[in-house]
């Protein structure tokens, strides 16, 4: 959600810091600002707002420094305003803190803070923290010594960059359920809380655990645990490149990751699936035979974009192995009490690998005893290292908040790791087998010929921009297809759009269908065609303009609808990954024609790393 930046060295931080939030904008936020140490003391600018209105007051009113934290801020406790902007200073501007993350006993503390004559100018949960360090500080604890005491009596969430005007060589860190990294330089080293913002720097960084403190200078950098023993840890070197976390020509990033789809889709398969193999390479899964076996249920957990691939991988591994499956949304599955004990797996999916529901829905899991099992994109990420097995997609940074090729890349993870379990119980042949293999070797050419024809999309997304409602339906796979197209045209077109089982139109949502509807249907699954056909029929009879997706050689049915938008042929097992593009073009061309903020649609926020 929100995005951490901090730097130590021989440079000016100001224009360091502000590049580096400038590559964290795609997280989401409503203001942002910055704090540097000149040597004597912290000056601090911040402004509610797009990053624009704090370079044009940066302009306006210079700083200069080379140590400073910035912030950009996705607003929690209190509206957006300059004075609920970060950094948050104490009172005679003795300590600035950036925050990720929420105080849960905030209130407790600020009473308290209170009644000990501190005043409070915020609406925030951060400015108890750099009210509780500066008292703990001037009680005569040291720089260190403060932190560690402040962090022992908040409860919460927190991701951390602290400066202490009394210390203008130290910036400190600090981390708990909220990402954080340090990024090791030449003589200069940067904290973030995702490594776009420094990558252009350096390509070595550490990754802080949880309840961990760093205590970093321009030439050195010393990591704690909770009980002040100093850790150490391997450094890892970044290999994508920062050109991944540019737009590389294209207007806006979600278009520049619909088409990166086939190349990322390829170099899954290939790399876990050889060319010239018929085994499958399950690198870091070590799940074999008897594991599976002795599995009593599995539990795929996730939230948004990442739940219905999870739902995806449900039908998938039930169909393929028939071990019971099931799909949870993470913020509901932590709450509920489910059964969990040795005998269960849990699946869990996350792009950002620090999603706080689906990071609690790990924990709890392995605190029963568990196996947990995590398909994730970022390297290195908390989820990453928690489960006992990991399934790495990389389909490299994906910086529009709304999802695209994480959603197909988890999509095909999802398929292989269905497969793979299958072939494990015996329970898919070889000839089975070699048909799924040559299917999802196809995929990305024929995701390649539905991009070179996104001109239909882009025609239909201008001819019916004004629909005032949207409906997806569809059934089986083809279900949860329209679910993720829904979510897509919610997230940035802002359009109100809901999806159904075909079949439940009649148990109350067609009672909504008028003339002034567009219906979209998916309709894939070839053993379901003509149950979804009645139901496109029923939503024709009550006015509903309907644009199909269907598969090629179904040209037949066309005039049963408004608009088709066909699809090569597929198995049913891997037409959900090409029936999403069309839904991603088409939710793209829809805010592109409504002049919605494509990339970082308001509200929202790219990893939401707080419940």
């Amino acid at each position: 959600m929100c995005g951490i930046v901090g730097y130590i060295g021989p440079s000016q931080a100001p224009a360091i810091l502000m590049d580096g939030l400038k590559r964290l904008e795609y997280r989401g936020y409503d203001s942002a600002g910055i704090a540097v140490h000149d040597g004597e003391k912290i000056n601090m600018l911040k402004s509610k707002g797009k990053l624009i209105n704090l370079e044009q007051k940066l302009e306006e009113n210079p700083i200069s420094g080379c140590l400073g934290i910035g912030h950009t801020r996705w607003a929690t406790h209190g509206a957006p305003s300059d004075i609920n902007s970060h950094p948050h200073i104490s009172s005679d501007r003795l300590i600035a803190v950036v925050h990720n993350g929420i105080i849960e006993n905030y209130l407790d503390i600020k009473e308290e803070l209170i009644k000990k004559g501190y005043k409070f100018v915020s609406e925030t949960d951060t400015e108890t923290v750099a009210h509780l360090i500066d008292y703990y500080y001037k009680s005569g604890l040291g720089f260190l010594e403060s932190v560690f005491k402040a962090l022992e009596k908040i409860e919460g969430a927190y991701a951390l960059g602290i400066l202490c005007r009394d210390y203008p060589d130290t910036l400190i860190a600090a981390r708990k359920n909220c990402p954080l990294v340090i990024g090791k330089g030449e003589g200069e080293n940067f904290i973030a809380s995702d490594i776009p913002a420094i990558l252009h720097h350096t390509r070595n960084v550490y990754f802080l655990d949880d309840n961990e403190v760093a205590v970093i200078k321009a030439d050195e950098i010393k990591i704690y645990d909770k009980n002040k023993n100093e850790v150490k840890k391997d450094i890892y070197k970044v290999k994508w490149d920062i050109d991944a976390a540019e737009k590389g020509g294209y207007e806006h990033f979600m278009i520049k990751e619909i088409n990166e789809q086939p190349k990322i889709i390829q170099e899954l398969v290939q790399r876990r699936i050889p060319e010239n193999s018929h085994l499958i390479d399950m690198s870091g899964i070590k799940l074999k035979k008897a594991d599976i076996e002795a599995l009593s249920r599995i539990y795929i957990v996730a939230c948004g974009t990442a739940y219905h691939a999870g739902l995806i991988g449900k039908s998938l591994i039930e169909k393929l192995t028939r071990i019971p499956v099931i799909a949870d949304v993470a913020s509901e599955f932590r709450y509920r009490d489910p059964v969990i004990d040795e005998r269960t797996l849990l699946i869990v999916v996350s792009q950002s690998g620090e999603t706080a529901d689906t990071l609690e829905a790990l924990r709890i899991a392995k605190r029963n005893n568990a196996r947990v099992m995590a398909v994730v994109n970022a390297v290195g990420s908390s989820i990453a290292r928690e489960a006992d097995d990991v399934f790495y997609i990389l389909a490299g940074p994906e910086i529009s908040v709304a999802s695209t090729k994480a959603f197909t890349a988890q999509v095909t993870a999802m398929e292989i790791i269905a497969v793979s379990m299958a072939m494990e119980l015996g329970k898919l042949d070889s000839d089975k087998f070699n048909n799924i293999k040559s299917e999802l070797y196809e995929i990305p050419s024929k995701i390649s010929e539905i991009l070179q024809k996104s001109y239909i999309e882009k025609q239909l997304a201008e001819k019916y921009s004004k629909a005032a409602n949207v409906f997806f339906i569809g059934r089986g796979l083809d279900y949860i297809v329209s679910m993720e197209g829904s979510l897509k045209l919610k997230e940035i077109a802002y359009l109100h759009s809901e999806a159904y089982a075909a079949g439940e139109l009649k148990h109350g949502p067609i009672a909504m269908i008028d003339e002034n509807t567009l219906v979209i249907a998916v309709l894939t699954q070839e053993e379901l065609f003509e149950k979804t056909l009645s139901n496109i029929k029923e939503v024709k009879a009550r006015g509903a303009k309907v644009i199909a997706i269907a598969l090629e050689g179904n040209e037949s049915f066309a005039k049963e609808v408004d608009d088709v938008i066909f699809i090569p042929r597929t198995s049913w097992i891997t037409a959900p990954l090409l029936a999403a593009v069309p839904v991603q073009l088409f939710a793209y061309y829809m805010a592109y024609c409504l002049g919605t903020d494509i990339d970082q649609p308001r509200n929202l926020a790219k990893s939401v790393t707080v419940e």
